[in-house]
């Protein structure tokens, strides 16, 4: 299954930023998603499959639990997928923060702080 394929649904999506929070049993991560969106236990365990067998999660036994992680690995290649699009958005961010910088200095003058405030202009 296709790194995008796993991760376009919303169910495994929410998975894996479960998993990001730290390592969790199934049974925890199904009380969770069970809540959220509704499903079974068993639907629930057939996305913890998708996500072990495309290799973004790991598990590992714990006597009778399952203990979920994330697998950054494939996460990585997504992240450098991504990269050539990074262009698109990255001077938008960077103009974001040089208008909030901006915003930041004016109010100091306006409060009377100005660069003398202690803060770097």
């Amino acid at each position: 299954m296709n790194a995008f394929d796993v991760l376009g649904d919303p169910v495994r999506r929410r998975i894996l930023e479960l998993l990001a929070e730290g390592e969790s049993t199934s049974g925890a991560v199904s009380a969770v998603i069970r809540e959220e969106f509704g499903i079974s236990q068993p639907a629930v365990s057939q996305h913890l499959k998708v996500l072990r067998e495309s290799g973004f999660a790991t598990v590992r036994p714990e006597g009778t639990r399952r203990l979920y992680a994330v697998n950054p690995g494939p996460l990585r290649d997504i992240d450098e997928w991504l990269d050539r699009f990074r262009l698109f958005w990255a001077p938008r961010f960077d103009a974001l923060a040089t208008e909030l910088a901006r915003g930041r200095r004016e109010r100091r003058i306006r409060e009377g702080g100005g660069a003398d405030a202690g803060e770097p202009e």
